[in-house]
């Protein structure tokens, strides 16, 4: 058994009125950037967050009633639990979701807000995996797989479907991978509705596995760094989905943190749409022009999920500001006397400069006594400004030194 064209419809006949057929958005600053017009499919406005129901109510809905009855059981550190618990809970299923230790707070009480057992085991994902096989055996679960299952696949696939009613002028469709179950099920229907549409996948390069298992003809465990982009951090492809990615998908690229992060800002800042890294991992590859594209292209970027951490989506902002030369830090020594803080901050102000945050150090700098040493970080327009604010300040009489990236000192 595999996937084709017919079962990608019975999913999608079966997902209506329970799924939202997300939007298209066209992204004009994207198009600019990369030379062809940019669209983004906004699957981060799904249910749950993310695609995942698709696929998890297909395999749980075509379920019989005595599988149901058994109740259904995975394991995931995010997306899928929410998922599954989601489509359980509309199939008046019973959910256990195993998560391994460190799974973050949120997407475990917003599992457990759909109706799931979530139980905590592991310390690592692999660790939960194998704890819930073992809980499969005996309890009598029902399995449903985050991505190496036929019916999930066809359930993804319905984004494809989408795609091609919603932009029939698309000739590269670029779709984040984990274990490749979004992306051979678009890649399908894509091939099948539009056979000359390009199709590019998307790894994080911290967890890189598709490229080196291709190469080696079957699914191969990679290396793993920690990365942004936890949902599709999976060091192995599926069995399943890896020779559908060979026959269907044309190429697989693979995008930094830094790149996963400025995807991140991109689709919050231009876009206005909440992407967490695997979310955000379509935009990353083009902004970093890692797929090849033509002036006449019209590019479709699927925005798997918006599932961040509020704080994590804070950090990631405030780092690309500081990397893009938005936020700057500037340090000065100046005499130790009452309003010496006020006038530099009156000058600051004077230059068209903003304060996030002003440090007076004194022990800590070991500053020649007498004097304070002060720290700034403000926000400016951009490297021109930042120049231009410290010139001014130097101007004034203050001697003033801008802190590189990384000067820890």
């Amino acid at each position: 058994m595999s996937v084709t064209l017919s079962d990608i419809e019975d999913a999608r006949a079966l997902l209506r009125g329970v799924i939202n057929p997300t939007p298209m958005v066209s992204d004009e600053k994207l198009s600019v950037q990369i030379g062809a017009k940019a669209f983004l499919k906004a699957e981060s406005m799904q249910r749950a967050g993310s695609f995942k129901i698709r696929g998890a109510y297909n395999k749980i809905r075509r379920l019989s009633d005595a599988e149901r009855s058994q109740g259904v059981i995975t394991a995931s550190a995010g997306n899928h639990a929410q998922g599954v618990a989601l489509a359980a809970r509309l199939n008046d299923t019973k959910a256990t979701i195993v998560v391994p230790e460190f799974a973050p707070l949120t997407k475990i009480v917003a599992t457990r807000a759909f109706g799931a057992e979530v139980i905590l085991h592991g310390a690592t994902f692999d660790e939960a995996v194998a704890y819930s096989r073992e809980l499969e055996k005996e309890r009598g679960f029902i399995y449903v797989h985050a991505f190496d299952d036929y019916h999930v696949i066809a359930g993804q696939g319905t984004i494809g479907l989408e795609i091609a009613e919603d932009l029939p002028e698309v000739n590269v469709i670029v779709v984040p991978i984990g274990g490749g179950g979004i992306i051979s099920g678009i890649a399908i229907a894509a091939k099948s509705l539009m056979p000359a549409v390009r199709v590019v996948g998307v790894q994080a390069s911290n967890v890189a596995p598709v490229n080196i298992s291709l190469r080696a003809g079957e699914p191969v465990e990679s290396g793993f760094e920690p990365t942004i982009a936890d949902g599709i951090a999976v060091k192995r492809p599926g069995a399943k989905t890896l020779p559908l990615i060979k026959k269907y998908v044309d190429e697989v690229v693979e995008v930094s943190e830094e790149e996963i992060a400025l995807g991140i800002f991109h689709c919050v800042q231009n876009a206005h749409l909440v992407a967490e890294g695997a979310g955000a991992a379509g935009v990353a590859a083009l902004l970093a022009n890692k797929v090849a594209l033509a002036p006449g292209d019209t590019v479709c970027a699927v925005l798997c999920g918006g599932n961040i951490d509020g704080t994590l989506l804070a950090r990631i902002i405030e780092q690309v500001l500081v990397r893009q030369g938005r936020y700057v830090i500037m340090k000065a020594l100046v005499l130790d006397r009452p309003g010496m803080l006020a006038g530099m901050l009156a000058q600051v102000a004077a230059s068209g400069a903003n304060v996030v945050e002003v440090y007076h150090q004194r022990a800590i700098w070991l500053a020649p006594l007498g004097r304070v040493g002060i720290e700034m970080i403000l926000e400016v327009r951009d490297q021109q400004h930042a120049h231009d604010v410290l010139l001014h300040l130097k101007n004034s009489g203050y001697d003033v030194e801008r802190q590189g990236q990384g000067d820890w000192s």
